[in-house]
């Protein structure tokens, strides 16, 4: 058998072929219950076989692009958990679009059991078939050998984060960038592919540039500056290229079609999920007599200040002693309700209310404290960035990160977003916040004794951790 490396040209295709015959798969168990039991109930229209073509396409590409969206196709990308997870999502997401769609043709509220039936049959199926091809996929492409380049930064953490990856990563071996470009590259050539930390610019792009040169794979961890760059224009003075950033973060134009959007959509979910702001009211009103809504100060575009609100989910005057904390994990003061309303991110849903009155926008940075804002910005000025745009609901940092996630990783993140802003990433943003709400990690506190979610430096060494994790990484 040709070894990963040799294969991985072929990596996309194959993946997109496997993809491709699992979502025909659960589309021909759609088009089974659709001939069988759905065609016939039609008012007036009658399919003959391009029409039963038509739906079943329509099926077809709703559960791709779902699909594609939460990650249900990305195997040997994402965990093997999350991949079925995100296929249940988009098989639900898809069932409940095709049930509309078949209720509009038949002009009446058709009975859904077959479609339910067949959606559960489905989700066997892709629990099956995601076993089946991550099997497959793991024999094929095994975890990259890879060697850790590191700087001043403690690097301990992001060993331990990649081993959560263990079957795509492993890191064998670390160096400084201190120890010289010649041994650096000696090391290099000993791996299939390597991890260049946050080292300074200079030093990493003579690693970047050998790794190129030797075709060796090399991922690299972006500075903010390589942030800012991604989102530049490309332009061409004569026979001279030019990245241009502007400086200022989204247009007048399309800062008015943000606002628009933001506007329509807080007030459909506002109407929508009106009967679940109620209940949860009434719930936290008995269960200690407290109020039902907490305000804070949050800081939004331009700095501007303005008050937030949540629904209540810890205990009244948590913060008595007046210093801002944010939750940590098994944090007492939050009450068994606000347990439920915080996991399910029902605490959020005042917000369209500041949504609709303009401080926030549906996609943008998470809004922080001003107090809170001081603290970051006493080891990372940048962190000022943030505030370019309006505060969100929900945002990259959100989407891809946890709540305990660091500042500088969040800045990265919301910093990406604000260098990318465009309206179907708004949109891709909203719809993969559906899927947020289903992981915990998400919704994890900092840890016990925290202020902020800064890291103290870790102790641990770099090459300490990785021989902790060497005998794991074997299995693979």
């Amino acid at each position: 058998m040709k070894s990963s490396k040799n294969l991985d040209p072929f990596k996309r295709s194959i993946l997109f072929l496997a993809s491709f015959i699992g979502v025909s798969f659960m589309s021909v168990a759609f088009a089974y219950v659709w001939y069988r039991y759905y065609s016939g109930t039609m008012f007036v229209v009658t399919f003959y076989r391009r029409g039963h073509y038509a739906v079943i396409g329509i099926y077809f590409l709703m559960l791709f692009f779902f699909s594609n969206m939460y990650g249900g196709l990305k195997i040997g990308q994402l965990k093997r958990t999350e991949v079925v997870l995100s296929q249940f999502l988009s098989l639900f997401l898809t069932n409940f679009f095709a049930y509309l769609i078949i209720d509009l043709l038949a002009f009446r509220i058709v009975d859904p059991t077959r479609l339910i039936l067949t959606m559960l049959v489905q989700m066997v199926f892709a629990t099956i078939w995601e076993v089946f091809t991550t099997s497959v996929y793991n024999k094929i492409f095994k975890p990259w050998k890879m060697l850790l380049i590191y700087g001043e930064r403690p690097a301990a953490d992001l060993v331990y984060k990649v081993d959560e990856r263990r079957d795509k990563y492993a890191i064998y071996e670390a160096i400084n960038i201190d120890e010289g470009m010649e041994k650096i590259a000696e090391k290099i050539n000993e791996y299939q592919a390597v991890i260049i930390g946050d080292i300074s610019a200079i030093k990493r792009n003579d690693i970047l540039k050998y790794c190129y040169t030797h075709q060796i794979r090399a991922y690299v961890v972006p500075k903010l500056s390589d942030i800012i760059l991604m989102g530049a224009d490309r332009i061409h003075v004569f026979d001279s290229p030019f990245l241009l950033t502007k400086g200022y973060a989204l247009s007048f134009d399309e800062r008015v079609i943000k606002r628009f959007i933001d506007i329509i959509l807080s007030l459909i979910l506002t109407i929508i999920c009106s009967p679940i702001m109620l209940i949860t009211a009434i719930v936290i009103k008995i269960y200690d007599g407290g109020p039902v809504l907490y305000k804070q100060v949050r800081v939004t575009r331009g700095d501007k200040e303005y008050y937030i609100y949540k629904f209540r989910s810890m205990i009244v005057n948590a913060e008595s002693d007046g210093v801002a904390k944010l939750a940590t994990k098994g944090d007492s003061r939050i009450t068994p309700v606000g347990k439920f309303i915080r996991a399910t991110r029902i605490d959020e849903l005042p917000q369209l209310f500041n949504i609709l009155n303009g401080d926030m926008s549906f996609v943008g940075p998470r809004p922080e404290r001003p107090e809170i804002i001081k603290e970051y910005e006493k080891e990372m000025p940048e962190f000022s960035f943030r505030s370019r745009v309006k505060a969100g609901l929900t945002g990259f940092a959100q989407v891809y990160g946890k709540y305990n996630t660091t500042p500088y990783d969040k800045l990265k993140l919301d910093l990406f977003y604000i260098e990318n802003y465009s309206v179907w990433l708004d949109l891709k943003l909203i719809m993969m916040t559906v899927k947020i709400v289903l992981k915990k990690e998400a919704t994890e506190g900092i840890e016990q004794g925290s202020i902020t979610a800064e890291k103290e430096s870790s102790e641990i060494d770099v090459n300490e951790a990785i021989k902790d994790l060497t005998e794991s990484n074997k299995d693979f």
